[in-house]
């Protein structure tokens, strides 16, 4: 490895002290989305750009997605570059400014609105998710910014709005309305991965969320001859639907775990409010994760087929809505930006990455879907979304180690 890239090393292995600043800066600012009772990310963009410029980091751009709801009727997509040698493609570091709430309070050990240190771990909401790749990523740029160095190719740091509830206002609104993107840029997003950082996710499975409605006629429990039993109908439909989609989606992929197709039935709402009482409606939800060898319309023909079925056995009506639905291509094993990232994650830690799939959305997904080779990757320990989230220091270090390392090639 060279003295350059070992000097940047130090610097960042020598600034701790900066990233635990900003992951409480960030912290501090409550960018919760409308939906979820707050008014957007406009705070925190405005604080981490007052952050970035302080460290030399000034060539920022701000793209604002409209929103009533929120503050100032604006959710802002923030955006640095760091020229590099070369501009035939840019280097993107994906993050995301929104968290998501609190939950139970009583489950919290600390405020969750404050950093606190403890054992080497960063506890708060946010802190994890997505705050630690936020701050790996500024680690990495800004080692080459204060040592005067430039990346091989034109870096570039998204901060984008709304991950946390559909990305309507963060990465689907910026495909949509901007040309931020180039066709062979390259996309990292270090919003997953693993304890040992040894994981790159190149692909999803496909998703449905389905919801079920089934009709029938209410009656008495003594004389269920005078009733379509929906209850009965759809403990029916769960299970064919649960074990014919096994059955005719029967392939594996040792990439994702598990390896194969799930059909789970979930959410269930309340029928009727007596025992005696045999129901004339029925609500059930089923989550789908399909391997990308299906499509989602496959299924779907599917699922009709096997609703047919039982209506005609138990003179039931039912019908259904798709409450989620979203496929993406995968990125190629083969890729640059595969290769670059395995690369550095060898020269950096000789680390032999890992190459998956999984079953949960991510923007990728958006990303992948338009012709865009992204990659999603961290070292963490997946504690997103819980009471006393945290992050390990010594993974942020990591991971801008690694950044800073794939940005010389």
């Amino acid at each position: 490895m060279t003295a350059t890239i070992e000097k940047l090393r130090t610097f960042i292995k020598d600034n701790k002290a900066e990233y635990i600043e900003l992951e409480k800066l960030l912290t501090s600012h409550k960018a919760l989305a409308p939906e979820n009772g707050g008014v957007g990310e406009l705070d925190k963009c405005e604080a981490l750009q007052e952050f970035l410029i302080s460290h030399g980091i000034t060539k920022l751009e701000r793209y604002d997605a409209p929103d009533s709801r929120a503050k100032n009727g604006i959710r802002p997509n923030l955006v640095a570059t760091i020229e590099g040698n070369k501009d035939d493609y840019a280097i993107w570091i994906m993050a995301h400014l929104d968290v998501v709430p609190t939950g139970d309070l009583s489950l919290w050990e600390t405020d969750p609105w404050t950093v606190v240190e403890k054992d080497g771990k960063l506890y708060g909401r946010g802190v994890e998710d997505n705050q630690q790749g936020l701050v790996s990523a500024f680690a990495a740029a800004w080692a080459y910014v204060a040592n005067g160095q430039k990346p091989e190719h034109t870096v570039k740091l998204l901060f984008a709005a709304d991950e946390e509830v559909g990305s309507k206002y963060g990465i689907i609104w910026l495909l949509k309305n901007t040309d931020i993107f180039r066709k062979n840029d390259l996309v990292i997003i270090p919003d997953g991965g693993d304890s040992k950082g040894e994981t790159i996710e190149v692909a999803e499975k496909n998703i449905i969320w389905f919801e079920f409605t089934t009709i029938g006629k209410q009656c008495h429990g003594s004389r269920p001859d005078e009733g379509k039993n929906a209850c009965l109908a759809a403990n029916h439909l769960a299970v064919r639907l649960n074990s014919e989609l096994k059955k005719n989606f029967n392939k594996t992929d040792e990439m994702f775990t598990p390896d194969y197709s799930t059909f789970e039935p979930t959410m269930r709402s309340a029928n009727v409010e007596g025992v005696n009482i045999i129901p004339g409606s029925d609500v059930m939800c089923m989550d789908c994760r399909i391997l990308p060898c299906y499509t989602c319309d496959e299924v779907i023909a599917k699922v009709e087929e096997i609703c047919k079925g039982v209506e005609e056995e138990f003179g039931v009506k039912i019908t259904y809505r798709t409450l989620q639905k979203a496929q993406s291509v995968a990125t190629p094993k083969d890729s640059l930006v595969v290769k670059l990232y395995s690369q550095a994650l060898k020269e950096t830690h000789n680390i032999d990455s890992k190459i998956i799939g999984i079953g949960g959305g991510t923007v990728a997904a958006e990303l992948r879907n338009l012709g865009y080779n992204c990659v999603v990757c961290g070292t963490l320990d997946e504690c997103a979304h819980m009471p006393n989230e945290y992050c390990i220091i010594d993974n942020i270090i990591k991971d801008a180690e690694t950044l800073a390392v794939l940005m010389s090639k």
